[in-house]
């Protein structure tokens, strides 16, 4: 038959191969669309729920909101990544008839490859200029004396060092070469010339991968910190319930009477006009200061008894008590994959200068496993992969909330409802950026098989056992399969580009496993919160307290 008569029949074929590709982008990006709307809701609520109203200002809660936003919506990218690489085939392992084509493949790929382009270097703007800038604007506006010029002035003095961090990462993430150059004998400027060749080459994906890699350290360091004490105190905390509100008024009524014992006896040693001794000043005024924490205490038990949250929360106990029962087995359940994957790669990776790169799964992986079993039954194992990203997210907010923002030893913000000052919103956020950046790293050491290729499986052909006959046998797909036959997710792709970042997050995992089982022990040791935790401290003013009565 001629060229001619199939000519109609190939651009039908074409024809039908655009509409499927548009209609997979299309319900990939509606969900994604549908998760932005949800996450933007929740950056506003969550924000305002702590930020402080007296020192609220509008250009900070902006940032908060959409950083917070950004984050968030980083993380959740991952799962639309792993849903359409696997969408491109069906369970038998061959392609669709729409995803048959190469080209077609690559349109899928590059459309979530620009989405980490644009994401990623959101994130960087995020870190390395707008986020300081507006810190450094609100640290200078609490000197009364400088004037709005000058504000913006200093912040942007103190933001250029930011953007020279950044600009040396994209430098050293764009030269530092990923393969030897094929001409050793040759001239340096022949190698720098290579150097620039492969740059042009790789659209910059290098300078921006280490640049985003060298971030991931500092939000490996968050994670061990934060995420892990929050995946043992969240669901702990959820069992264990808060003390009676009753029996702590009482407590805090008998301690108020024997405080002011305590003020009235030292007074009555000036009576007769005697001045007191320095030490005697000294008790007397820690007394008096532990006797307004005592009384502001006693207001806000006041409070929380006769408020409607706490009679809804003591009416959903139980449900809190499942709650934190399926957290606790959420969390063994990632610490115990997690721990099953770096024995994996201490075992049988390449060692240290491959990044303990495994290839094909040794050991059985319970989560990896467990995401292979629910991928028959659509959508139940992107439901899952989904809830994995955004528990992380969560449980890195609880750990924050709990332990407030230290650098070191040093304290330096708190975290509590109403009363969060603009500087340390922007700090969470800040800290809830790196840890996002991480999060893929985690994702990965948990279940490393299902986040290269999803739900992917292959035709493997192999010699029937007599005679010359073959048949094929389908596979689920590994770094053992074909290239061509197995799509890697961008995400993976993007952020593996350089081995050491790997060798450092395999350590760092063994420390956060460490941590967490630290955290774990700690925290059943401790007793019940109570029902105003971290709403009264010593150091609090007395305006932080009118703005939360009122």
């Amino acid at each position: 038959m001629s060229i001619e008569a199939h000519g109609p029949c190939l651009l039908q074929e074409v024809k039908m191969a655009d509409q499927s590709l548009l209609s997979v982008s299309a319900l990939g990006w509606s969900i994604f669309a549908l998760v932005f709307l949800v996450i933007l809701s929740f950056c506003w609520v969550y924000i305002r729920k702590y930020q402080s109203r007296q020192e609220s200002e509008v250009i900070s809660t902006i940032t908060a909101i959409c950083a917070l936003a950004i984050a968030l919506i980083t993380s959740a990218l991952l799962p639309v990544d792993i849903f359409l690489v696997s969408y491109m085939k069906h369970p038998n392992g061959t392609y669709k008839e729409w995803a048959e084509n190469n080209e077609t493949r690559g349109q899928i790929e590059d459309t979530v490859l620009y989405a980490y382009y644009s994401l990623y270097s959101i994130l960087l703007f995020c870190v390395f200029l707008w986020i300081p800038f507006v810190y450094f604007y609100y640290e200078e506006k609490e000197d009364d004396s400088v004037n709005k010029c000058s504000q913006v002035k200093s912040a942007l003095k103190y933001t250029f060092g930011f953007i020279i961090v950044c600009a040396a990462l994209l430098l050293i993430g764009a030269f530092i070469p990923l393969e030897a150059p094929p001409n050793q004998n040759g001239t340096q400027w022949e190698k720098m010339q290579y150097l620039f060749e492969e740059l042009g080459n790789n659209h910059g994906v290098p300078a921006l991968s280490f640049s985003i890699s060298s971030l991931t350290l500092i939000g490996m360091l968050a994670v061990i910190t934060y995420t892990a004490y929050g995946m043992s105190v969240l669901p702990l905390n959820l069992i264990k319930g808060t003390r009676s509100v009753v029996y702590e008024r009482l407590e805090n009524t008998e301690d108020i009477e024997e405080v002011e014992h305590q003020v009235e006896k030292i007074k009555a040693k000036c009576e007769d006009g005697r001045p007191l001794s320095s030490r005697d000043r000294r008790n007397l005024h820690e007394f008096e200061d532990k006797l307004q924490v005592l009384q502001r205490r006693g207001r806000h038990l006041e409070i929380a008894e006769s408020h409607c949250c706490t009679k809804v929360g003591s009416a959903l106990r139980p449900l809190k008590i499942l709650l934190g029962i399926f957290f606790i087995l959420f969390a063994l359940l990632f610490v115990v994959a997690l721990f099953i994957s770096n024995l994996d790669k201490a075992l049988h990776s390449a060692g240290i200068s491959s990044g303990f790169m495994v290839f094909g799964t040794n050991l059985t992986n319970p989560l990896n496993e467990l995401l292979l079993t629910l991928q028959p039954v659509f959508p139940l194992d992107y439901v899952l992969i989904t809830v994995i990203t955004m528990y992380f997210v969560f449980t890195s907010m609880a750990g924050i909330r709990n332990m407030g923002i230290w650098f070191f030893w040093i304290r330096l913000y708190k975290i509590r409802p109403k009363r969060t000052r603009p500087q340390a919103l922007l700090f969470l956020c800040m800290i809830l950026l790196l840890i996002v950046l991480h999060t893929s790293f985690m994702i990965y050491s948990l279940a490393p098989q299902y986040v290269m290729y999803g739900s992917q499986n292959y035709l493997l052909q192999s010699p029937m056992p007599l005679g010359n006959n073959t048949t094929w046998t389908t596979k689920t797909c590994d770094a053992n399969a074909p290239q061509d036959e197995c799509t890697v997710t961008r995400s993976y792709l993007f952020l593996h580009k350089f081995w050491f970042f790997s060798t450092i997050y395999y350590f760092g995992n063994w420390v956060f496993i460490g941590v967490f089982l630290i955290g774990l022990l700690v925290s059943c040791c401790k007793g019940k919160k109570s029902v105003i935790e971290g709403e009264v401290e010593a150091d609090d003013s007395d305006m932080s307290e009118d703005e939360y009565v009122h």
